[in-house]
């Protein structure tokens, strides 16, 4: 039996169901989503592993014209690690018309074949289960109309549609090799950046539609408790600073007499329990850095 191994990117405009989908072919949640735009700013490794292939997924930021210096380090990283994947997925949710920021893409990816990589796209609408059939029939033909695509594949990553159907598509364009991580691994990223997304995953529930651009989180360190261990599962201190723009935001953030802050602490606790096996105390800290999406040394401080 052939094995396969390699890479494939997920690309489209911010909130086209590149996490959701990532998600749904690991099994397991390794990237954060949100209805707000803009929710990933790192590539998120997610591992598929099969009896005949394994694939590695990396769910990037959404490709977008950038108005700020973060959205041009976003679309730079997206642009950079379409050059070292062996497929490219270009997500299009089925529930929205094709517009200018869809043909954008389309552009690059356009560009991406011109220069000679070779590199396989496939057209992947999502949330197909979002509309009627007549419908969906017709978004096909637009997303056909948009480029000469390896592939066309409707799917839905919450009801599971088809998502067995593009795992298989995928692993197809991908080369004979071994497998490239240890059986059971599901994400490379490091604990610290998978802490400071479930917080910020948390922190954007239910926000206004401005802080979505303006929020970043940093994790200052995770350290073990010295205490004994209660059943055998040990207590971590995670200490975490939440940057905004504005002293608006900030206010947005805590809410009246810091109620949201703690409601964003116990969501984003289950989840940090989960990922590293253990107690958590976690403690938030809410600062303003004015206009750090501007800063190149703001920028840098905050990992981007």
């Amino acid at each position: 039996m052939t094995f396969r191994s390699g890479f494939a990117c997920f690309v489209g405009r911010p909130n086209a169901g590149k996490s959701t989908l990532t998600n749904a072919l690991v099994g397991q949640k390794v990237a954060i989503t949100s209805g707000r735009p803009q929710t990933t700013r790192h590539t998120i490794r997610g591992i598929v592993h099969r009896p005949d292939a394994q694939l590695i997924l990396v769910d990037t930021p959404g490709l977008h014209r950038p108005r700020t210096l973060l959205g041009e380090r976003l679309n730079a990283l997206v642009k950079d690690t379409l050059t070292e994947v062996d497929v490219v997925g270009f997500c299009l949710p089925a529930d929205q018309r094709v517009g200018p920021g869809d043909r954008f893409i389309a552009e690059q990816m356009s560009e991406l074949a011109r220069d000679g990589r070779g590199t396989p796209v496939v057209a992947i609408v999502t949330k197909s289960d979002l509309v009627g059939k007549g419908k969906l029939a017709e978004h096909l033909l637009a997303v056909q109309g948009l480029g000469d695509w390896a592939d066309i594949v409707p799917v839905s990553a919450v009801g599971g549609y088809q998502v067995e159907v593009l795992e298989k598509v995928l692993i197809g364009h991908l080369p004979e090799g071994a497998p490239l991580y240890a059986e059971g691994e599901l994400t490379d990223e490091p604990e610290a950046v998978m802490v400071a997304e479930l917080v910020r995953e948390a922190a954007l529930e239910g926000v206004r539609d401005e802080l979505p651009h303006s929020l970043a989180v940093v994790v200052d360190e995770i350290v073990p408790r010295d205490e004994p261990a209660a059943n055998g599962v040990p207590m971590l201190d995670v200490r975490v600073h939440l940057f905004v723009e504005r002293d608006s935001q900030k206010a947005i953030i805590i809410g009246k007499g810091g109620a949201r802050l703690r409601d964003v602490g116990s969501e984003a606790r289950r989840g940090i329990e989960a990922l590293l096996g253990a107690r958590v105390y976690l403690d938030l800290h809410v600062k303003v850095a004015k206009d750090w999406q501007r800063d190149p040394k703001q920028l840098g401080k905050m990992g981007f």
